[in-house]
């Protein structure tokens, strides 16, 4: 299942170019059994049907380390099973090939060459002829008895679908023409005994341990041809089959051999050390069948580990499009299920709910319509012969997706041309002419005949070689891209452990890459893509693989990559250089120029075939009949040829280099260990079509299920925490946003295919939410029952939210809010909406509870009939409410929130809101509700608008009508009727003309709480309590200094120093982590309580009533002494004189003149943030200390009065002058500055 490098069977028992040859057709001694899995009608005419093929023979028996698995081989060699024809029929042969992955990683290709041969068995034919007969008789019988035409019928009878059959050389043409005449089935298509010759589908396989497509072919097409040919080939095929198996040892890597196939030569390459691993499957063609845009789509979701579904009705172009995606994965390798074609027995696997790469032949006449898979949330589906894709909804796009695809038309135009034109290169011309003068040279007529041949030779060999061409240079355009945004990955890879045994044993809790500093250096446009793909099983296994390369060698493609980074760094270090493109080039050039070396000449020759020990008589002859194999001469090796004795000999004597192209070293069993560990499914189990390892299968499935999400709650629970964290350093950019986004991308995803395991009736593309639907169905749609309202009202008078916990509530405000929406969406709007209300495992838990429509939706096997594995699923999402999540918030911006204002006077004075006509304003991260008037005599309000995302600010105010129009505001509480979430704004002040500050206007500073424990929210809350609006306890004036006692000097520079860091801190964060500004500028220890602080420390009280004196009275003082200074001769101060001057009296004239009847506290708030927010504050705290009214206002041991300590204030608000703060507009409302 895990996809190895092409190179990966070099570790098999055997150097061997071949591992075995397979024959399979149809077996004589069981005859004809129907194809159950195949899914055909019986009203299909027998000549049509396919029924069971058989492995015949193959040779060897089994081999070390790559036994042989006889059901698999079968399905994948004739995956439609046996079909027949007769000599109407087009009898072409076909060519698909095929790979499989055992247990061990490793890689295995198969390579088929199907033809038709005539059948000669009597027991046979007397089988496909009696039951033609009987379905002619039976179709007969029911054409008399209902429509003579059921050609008229819709798609869906069963006429039409008769046409759907099974063999794949079936063209379309031949499709029509049957579906056109009336009672087709009663007579084309039938077999007559006397007048028709019967053929079946047999097909030669070679397996081969890595991918040499172009080589094989050329074998088996050549064997083929031996067969049909009237003249007999020069050795019996055994002694060609006996070469290419115990003969032919693989190529080393960077030379090429040449061996003999029964017409003439073949070639076959491995590229050398520096150079990307074997791929010949043609990435032209691939390009060629998608498109250039459509390719890098399928791509990226390939890198995002969608799954992916291809489909097409010939399987070559399955395969060639999956080997081309998982080629261009380079140095990153595919880890889920891979299966370019699956066969009828394996169509199960299409419920499988993790990743999976799989491929499917499109039946005669079927559509995308008609094909109903369980999961289609996160599903790319490529229709090959279409030329369409279908991809997932919100698909990122790859990094510089345009310039790429320019670039890779670019060089599939430079590259085609030639081959469009049909030229031969000079060097290949060059060669071809002398051949052919030397041949003119002999006389004679047969020159013409060999002319022919070897232009198709050397054609065939050219357009190999413009192939190779094309798939190095496409290689290299992704590699390349790959490099570039990888290539300082080692930077951000941890290394923790002490050794191998260690690392494996706790790897779930190590961190192996800091994912969250990687991201922050990387372009803004790549990071949706990067992301995600950081969060990929591929990337963590690269990531492994460098961590492991610590105590065991490291894996060849990502030694390889690493190579390619150190070279890029030599090359960008180059004075000489002026960039790495260069580089990569040459690089390019070097690999293009090695393969047509080394295609062009052969470095080895293996031996030619021989005569093997084989009794007379045997091997004869039968034109187009392929012979019955010599068993005892093909079983194993006989070194017959004492050339072959030496080869061998020293080939085994050769020492293993260890390169890019093969897995090697002494660590090769610890690095085994470590797949082992990561692997849950077995290839060999997938491939098994028996009803016990289907159910295994699917018992695995559910174990990855739970496995995974246990380590994304994990994942999520760490990361959370991490930002949730008080302590700040290093660590503080482990997440973002983005990366929030993305594991909670994650969770959805893994809900869906969760949903989606075992389920058999779905409406739409969410399994979820199709059982949402189907649940609310059930429940009928019905309201809440009377005897719960009153619970319910009492949860409102508590502050709760209304409809907390109601699963079917939180539907319908998804359904009413998703216009427009898919369902897909929705699904992923209510789980956003559970995720931040606390409730989402509670709610699934209710889901889950209607057992009836439970085992009404799904098959035995889904993971939602697992009750074990079901309850430890939930027990794992219940972790999430331990942490505050504000993702629905944050996504959902336009639609429509309901609030509930609720304003708390103190309880002493409670009365005296009566007499008051408060208004209030809530602001969020997204906006402001507007100015809300509150219903007279009430102290609670109901709004609706646009969601304001997370509350910062409340402005609460009153008009000043009515008989004592005061009170006291102990706080105001804000409860968004939809998330649950309950902000406290807490005041504490006085609000009305003649008391206080005079203020009739307040801007409230909010904190987020659990609702129904305001009064206790910072134990509960699972996020420390942001800073709140300062309190008449905690506002420090005048008055009441004689009472609670001065603030040491000390104190005071420190909490001024403390806020300006926090301000620094906020800043330097990236700015998805960055908290509110307000909080920090107006919150309680913020920079305008700090400030004021400094300037109340040794303020003089001799006022006879020690009435409150507010730091604003000072300040306004002393701009109207400059200001009268600046009238007068008798001053010449350059500080009067100075800008910082002049800012300073306009900056409090306007303040002053502003209409709000915000307070002098208010006041002075305001003169700090736009002090601050313009880079002045600092210029007129000196001012302010040298105004010669200082001396007389404050005491002589006072911070203002002491020059180090103004001068440390300043240098300290000089330092947030390189910072650009933008002010919520709650706070500067009526400034014109």
């Amino acid at each position: 299942m895990s996809s190895t490098s092409a190179s990966s069977g070099s570790t098999a028992s055997s150097c061997r170019f071949a591992h075995y040859f397979v024959v399979c057709g149809v077996d004589a001694d069981t005859g004809l059994e129907p194809n159950d899995e195949a899914g055909e009608s019986f009203e299909q005419s027998p000549i049509r049907r396919s029924f069971k093929s058989k492995v015949l023979v193959h040779y060897p028996e089994n081999t070390d380390k790559n036994p042989f698995n006889k059901t698999a081989i079968n399905m994948l060699c004739m995956p439609r099973g046996l079909s027949f024809r007769t000599q109407a029929d087009k009898l072409d042969s076909q060519f698909h090939s095929f790979t499989f992955s055992p247990d061990d990683g490793s890689r295995t290709y198969g390579f088929v060459h199907t033809f038709y041969e005539e059948v000669t068995d009597p027991n046979i034919i007397t089988a496909m002829q009696t039951l033609c007969q009987m379905h002619h008789v039976e179709h007969q019988s029911s054409s008399s008895a209902s429509s003579p035409s059921c050609s008229t019928s819709s798609s869906t009878s069963p006429c039409s679908s008769s046409m759907d059959s099974l063999v794949s050389s079936l063209e379309e043409s031949d499709v029509e023409s049957l579906a056109g005449i009336p009672g087709c089935l009663g007579c084309v298509g039938s077999f007559d005994l006397v007048r028709d010759k019967l053929y079946v589908s047999k097909a030669l396989c070679l397996l081969t341990p890595l991918p040499f497509l172009q080589a094989s072919r050329q074998f088996l097409s050549q064997l083929h041809q031996a067969v049909t040919s009237h003249v007999a080939p020069p050795l019996p095929l055994e002694s060609y089959i006996h070469n290419v198996l115990y003969e032919v040892p693989l190529p080393p890597p960077g030379k090429s051999l040449r061996f003999h196939g029964v017409q003439r030569p073949i070639m076959c390459q491995r590229p050398g050390p520096g150079e990307l691993p074997l791929a010949e499957y043609s990435l032209g063609e691939a390009f060629s069948l998608l498109g250039v845009s459509n390719m890098v789509q399928l791509l990226t979701c390939a890198f995002l580990e969608t799954q992916l579904l291809l489909f097409s009705q010939d399987y070559q172009r399955l395969m060639t499009v999956a080997e081309c995606v998982t080629t261009l994965l380079f140095p990153f390798q595919w880890q889920h299920i891979y299966l370019p074609i699956v066969s009828g027995p394996l169509f199960h696997l299409l419920d499988a709910p993790v990743p999976f790469l799989m491929g499917l032949q499109r039946r005669d006449g079927m559509q995308r319509s008609s094909i109903h898979l369980p999961h289609e949330a996160n599903l790319c589906f490529v229709d090959i012969d279409n030329q369409c894709i279908e991809v997932p909804e919100d698909l990122p796009l790859f990094p510089d997706q345009t310039e790429l695809i320019q670039e890779l038309n670019l060089v599939l135009e430079d590259l085609m041309e030639d081959r469009r034109n049909g030229n031969l290169g000079g060097e290949e011309l060059a060669v071809l002419e002398r051949l052919q003068a030397l041949a003119r040279g002999c006389g004679g007529g047969p020159v013409s005949d060999g002319e022919k041949t070897l232009r198709r030779v050397f054609e065939e060999q050219e357009e190999m070689l413009r192939a190779a061409k094309l798939n190095i240079h496409l290689r290299e355009v992704f590699a390349g891209r790959l490099a570039t945004m990888f290539g300082r990955y080692e930077e951000f890879v941890i290394h923790t452990a002490l050794d191998l045994d260690s690392w494996l044993s706790n790897r779930e809790g190590m961190l192996s890459f800091d994912k969250g500093s990687f991201l922050s250096v990387q372009p803004t446009t790549h990071l949706r893509f990067l992301s995600r793909f950081v969060e990929t099983s591929m990337f963590s296994s690269f990531v492994e693989g460098k961590v492991i390369s610590c105590w065991a060698d490291r894996d060849p493609l990502q030694q390889m990559f690493d190579d390619r980074l150190e070279k890029e760094r030599l090359c960008e270090t180059d004075k000489d250089s002026q960039n790495c493109h260069p580089r990569r080039n040459f690089t390019l050039c070097d690999s293009a120029q090695a393969t047509e070396c080394r295609l062009l000449k052969a470095d080895h020759t293996a031996i030619h075939p021989h005569l093997l020990d084989m009794r007379i008589g045997q091997g004869r002859h039968h034109p187009g009949h392929f012979p019955r194999l010599q068993a005892d001469v093909l079983a194993q090796g006989q070194n017959t040829n004492k050339r072959s004795s030496r080869v061998t000999a020293s080939r085994k004597a050769e020492p293993r280099r260890s390169t890019t192209n093969d897995h090697s070293g002494a660590d090769t069993g610890q690095r085994q260990k470590h797949t082992f560990t990561r692997n849950h499914l077995h290839q060999s189990t997938l491939l098994d079509p028996s009803p016990q390892a289907v159910s295994q299968t699917h018992r695995e499935f559910v174990d990855v299920l739970l496995s995974e999400c246990r380590l994304k709650t994990k994942r999520m629970l760490m990361e959370r925490m991490g930002k949730e964290s008080v302590e700040l350093g290093p660590g503080e950019a482990n997440i973002t946003g983005l990366q929030e986004n993305t594991l909670i991308h994650g969770l959805c995803d893994l809900l869906e295919r969760t949903w989606g395991h075992g389920l058999q009736l779905k409406q739409g593309k969410s399994a979820l939410w199709s059982h949402l639907l189907h649940y609310q169905t059930a429940q009928g749609k019905t309201e809440v029952p009377a005897e719960s309202s009153g619970s319910e009202q009492k949860t409102d008078d508590e502050g709760a939210l209304p409809m907390k916990g109601f699963l079917i509530e939180d539907m319908r405000f998804i359904q009413t809010m998703s216009k427009g929406m898919s369902e897909l969406a929705q699904a992923r709007a209510w789980i956003h909406l559970g995720l931040e209300k606390k409730s989402l495992s509670q709610h699934l838990k209710e889901l889950l509870s209607n057992q009836k429509l439970l085992k009404q939706l799904y098959k035995p096997h889904a993971f939602l009939l697992c009750e074990e594995e079901r309850e430890q699923f939930l027990f794992h999402l219940l972790s999430l409410n331990t942490v505050d999540y504000l993702c629905f918030t944050h996504i959902f911006t336009s639609i429509s929130i309901p609030y509930r204002v609720v304003i708390i006077p103190m309880k002493k004075l409670s009365i005296a809101m009566a007499t008051v006509n408060p208004w209030v304003c809530v602001s969020g991260e997204l906006g402001d509700s507007g100015i809300r008037q509150m219903p007279k005599n009430t102290q609670e309000m109901f709004f609706q608008c646009k969601n304001l995302g997370r509350l910062s600010t409340l402005q609460l105010g009153q008009e000043n009508s009515g008989l004592l129009a005061k009170c006291l505001i102990d706080c105001v509480m804000v409860y968004n009727e939809i998330t649950g979430h309950t902000y406290r704004f807490p005041c504490g002040r006085w609000l009305g003309k003649g008391v206080g500050d005079g203020s009739l206007e307040r801007v409230l500073i909010g904190q987020l709480v659990t609702p129904g424990a305001e009064e206790d929210s910072g134990r509960w809350s699972a996020t420390p309590p942001e800073l709140a609006s300062p309190s008449q306890g905690v506002r420090t004036m005048l008055g009441s200094l004689s009472c609670r006692g001065r603030l040491l000097s000390v104190e005071v520079q420190e909490s001024m120093r403390e806020a300006a860091n926090n301000l620094v801190k906020h800043f330097h964060k990236p700015e998805q982590e960055r908290g509110n500004l307000t909080v920090l500028l107006c919150g309680e220890g913020g920079l305008v309580l700090s400030l004021e602080s400094f300037l109340q420390h040794g303020f003089k009280s001799n006022r006879l009533f020690q009435r409150n004196v507010f730091v604003w009275d000072f300040i306004e003082k002393a701009v109207v002494f400059l200001e009268v200074d600046q009238m007068s001769d008798l001053q010449d101060s350059a500080i009067i004189k100075a800008p910082a001057c002049v800012s300073l009296c306009h900056y409090v004239n306007a303040i002053n003149a502003s209409p709000r009847n915000i307070g002098k506290e208010g006041k002075f708030q305001l003169f700090v943030c736009l002090g601050i927010r313009d880079r002045l504050l600092s210029q007129w705290l000196p001012l302010l200390a040298e105004c010669p009214l200082t001396a007389r206002t404050y005491e002589e041991g006072a911070l203002l009065r002491e020059g180090a300590a103004v001068h440390s204030l300043t240098r300290i608000l000089h330092t947030l002058n390189d910072f650009t703060i933008t002010l919520e507009t709650a706070l500067i409302k009526g400034v014109d500055l």
